[in-house]
């Protein structure tokens, strides 16, 4: 089983051009930045949008081909939707929430029992934590019996803390559920840790698809380096010794790469690949940022800190055991093999 998706159609400041096949099991994540067209692509696979020219199938059924005036109504579609809102209704209780447009032989109760909201049956929505409203949402969604599940900005309406563990329980889910899904999300990190493909969308177009590992190992320009969690250090590169692309920074000093490229460029750089030390290393990295502290932010077990145009992510520890402060001066070093360069 496999969903089939390609349209164009004009949004507010530019044409949306996508196509995509997403297989049974298969989660799809599209990540970007606000007003990127995500949502548009949920629009249409769900019957609510009618592009201005399109094809939606799902395997031998087709629910759009403006071609040949086919466009089946959401209803006839199959589709499980999970609305960044959540979008229940707020005078009936979860029972009816989760029950409403379900199909008769629906296991509904099952449903509730597996999203361990069965005692909540006649609570108000009013009344729910946003955990609770996103497990209503979901059985909504599931009540439906589909063959496809969108899902909206799923964890963008939690806490942090309540993101973790929904994060995994969702995650379980859709390998559970083993349908079509499309995940739309502007977090990189909610998208690597639920999709099996990744595609990184701007302007109505997708750059890139891969695993997110494939997207932060070979990014294929800087905006989806930046957006993955690179530094994206910009210079003008050319041909060095020893094999390796010199790189002039536009904000002072040298840096190095194993990677190829001349004239106007990108150097991208992720924040784990990054050392801190109080004085150059003697070590393989050739690459080293001299500057102040900007700022140091603990994250767990990790800290994260700015020296200069450089982030770097260390444990916690080696933090401590530095003595970092902001304003103080140290060296972030990287090594050449850590660096990506893209052209700009």
């Amino acid at each position: 089983m496999a969903l089939k998706l390609t349209f164009t159609h004009p949004l507010r400041s530019f044409d949306a051009a996508v196509a995509l096949t997403v297989d049974a099991g298969t989660t799809m994540a599209l990540v970007g930045p606000s007003g990127a067209g995500k949502t548009t692509v949920l629009r249409v696979v769900s019957g609510l949008l009618r592009p201005q020219h399109g094809v939606v199938s799902l395997d031998d059924r087709v629910w759009l081909d403006t071609a040949a005036s086919v466009d089946s109504p959401p209803e006839h579609r199959s589709v499980g939707y999970l609305f960044q809102d959540y979008a229940l209704f707020p005078h009936l209780d979860v029972l009816a929430n989760v029950t409403f447009g379900a199909r008769r032989d629906s296991p509904v109760h099952e449903l509730l029992e597996r999203f361990r909201i069965s005692h909540l049956t006649r609570a108000r929505v009013r009344d729910l934590s946003g955990g609770e409203r996103q497990r209503v949402a979901l059985a909504r969604a599931l009540a439906f019996q589909p063959r496809v599940l969108l899902l909206d900005e799923p964890l963008s309406a939690l806490d942090s803390h309540t993101k973790a563990s929904v994060r995994i329980e969702l995650n379980e889910l859709l390998r559970d559920l083993s349908l079509p899904t499309i995940l739309v999300t502007h977090d990189f990190e909610d998208a690597a840790a639920l999709a099996d493909q990744v595609g990184v969308m701007v302007d109505g177009h997708i750059l890139q698809t891969g695993t997110a590992a494939d997207l932060v190992a070979r990014p294929a320009n800087p905006f989806v380096a930046s957006f993955t969690g690179a530094t994206l250090l910009e210079g003008t590169a050319a041909r060095g010794v020893d094999g390796l692309t010199e790189v002039v920074l536009d904000a002072g000093g040298t840096a190095w790469s194993t990677d190829l490229g001349s004239g106007r460029v990108g150097l991208a750089v992720y924040p784990w690949e990054v050392s801190l030390s109080r004085e150059i290393p003697s070590d393989s990295a050739v690459n080293h940022v001299r500057a102040t502290v900007a700022s140091v932010v603990a994250l767990g077990n990790r800290t994260r800190v700015r020296v200069g145009p450089v982030v770097a992510e260390v444990t916690t520890a080696s933090a401590d055991r530095l003595g970092l402060r902001v304003g103080e001066v140290v060296v972030a070093s990287f090594k050449a093999t850590a660096t990506r360069v893209l052209p700009l």
